[in-house]
């Protein structure tokens, strides 16, 4: 083939990529979106994206479809997002358990940073520091100080090793610099049983599951872990407030698309979804679930992931927890 016969295939192949962008971002969405969720359905996560999605259906025209696929540390649904056609119909529902399985697994089927693209975050929801009702421990300043003055003997409960909940207790530990003992439980109940039995003193949990036994005063929560204080209970102070200055942590979520999905249709994801939740609405029903609605730019929810990858790394090394 002659030398100006190639340029022009050239040429041509380069025109014809070039063009299939804005054509894609015209004609999106074309069919139903689904949005894969790594957990139950029933839990906060699964509620909270159930809830954004049934307005995003309303604005971009075609249903909006959630399929649950639990386990294994979010790896099946990764997979199957990092694997779907890049064209903004299958949607990943990421959460800080996303940054945590890039640090808790010797390998993954995926690059979490390179295989997907963020489109926005969906809302935060607070962590509590926990005591039962009759507790000794009134404020979280009494816990730190018995802490201090009985090394390993203060036990602070979670769910299971390496779930955000058990990592925000470790983080709490550092933190504080106390020496206290850590024990995981399989599941939220068998938390607040071991509270209320006195097997352990303190636990670290999502507010959420938790807040009817806190509304019942069955238990009490000391603090949140988050930068400000919680809504729902605004007497509570952050630990900062409370003396643990380097302490910050809070679970959230949001929505990823598989890498090279085009940019154009990014940009419409990522303004369905903040559209919808500003709508009055679904702010009131992520409200009921303690849920903070909050949409961010992808590349502010890019920075998210990559920021708590390596913060939740980083506790997993200093806990010696061993990867999986």
């Amino acid at each position: 083939m002659k030398r100006r016969q190639l340029s022009h295939l050239a040429l041509g192949l380069a025109l014809s990529t070039s063009l299939a962008t804005p054509v894609l971002a015209q004609t999106f969405p074309s069919k139903a979106v689904r949005i894969v969720v790594p957990f139950g359905a029933g839990g906060v996560a699964d509620l909270t994206v159930r809830t954004v999605a049934a307005k995003m259906a309303e604005g971009l025209g075609q249903s909006v479809v959630i399929e649950n696929k639990p386990g294994a540390g979010g790896v099946v649904a990764g997979d199957a997002v990092a694997k779907a056609d890049p064209d903004g119909h299958t949607l990943l529902l990421m959460s800080n358990g996303t940054a945590v399985s890039a640090g808790l697994f010797k390998s993954l089927p995926f690059d979490t940073l390179k295989d997907f693209a963020p489109i926005s975050t969906l809302g935060t929801f607070d962590i509590a520091i926990i005591v039962p009702a009759n507790s000794r421990f009134k404020t979280l300043g009494e816990v730190l100080a018995f802490a201090r003055t009985n090394p390993g003997k203060l036990n602070v409960g979670s769910i299971n090793v390496g779930s955000t909940q058990n990592l925000a207790a470790e983080l709490f530990k550092t933190a504080a610099g106390i020496d206290a003992q850590i024990v995981p439980f399989n599941g939220t109940p068998a938390v607040v049983t071991a509270l209320r039995g006195g097997q352990v003193e303190v636990a670290v949990e999502i507010l959420g599951p938790v807040m009817s036994q806190i509304s019942a005063q069955a238990l009490r929560a000391l603090a949140v872990t988050g930068d400000k204080r919680a809504a729902v209970l605004p007497e509570v102070p952050t630990a900062k407030e409370a003396g643990v200055a380097n302490l910050s942590a809070s679970s959230w979520n949001g929505l990823a698309a598989p890498a090279k999905t085009p940019a154009a249709v990014i940009a419409r994801l990522n303004k369905e979804i903040t559209a919808a939740l500003n709508a009055p609405d679904v702010k009131k029903k992520l409200a009921d679930l303690n849920v903070d609605a909050q949409a961010s730019s992808p590349e502010q929810t890019a920075a998210l992931l990559a920021s708590d990858i390596r913060r939740w790394g980083e506790v997993i090394t200093r806990a010696k927890i061993p990867q999986q």
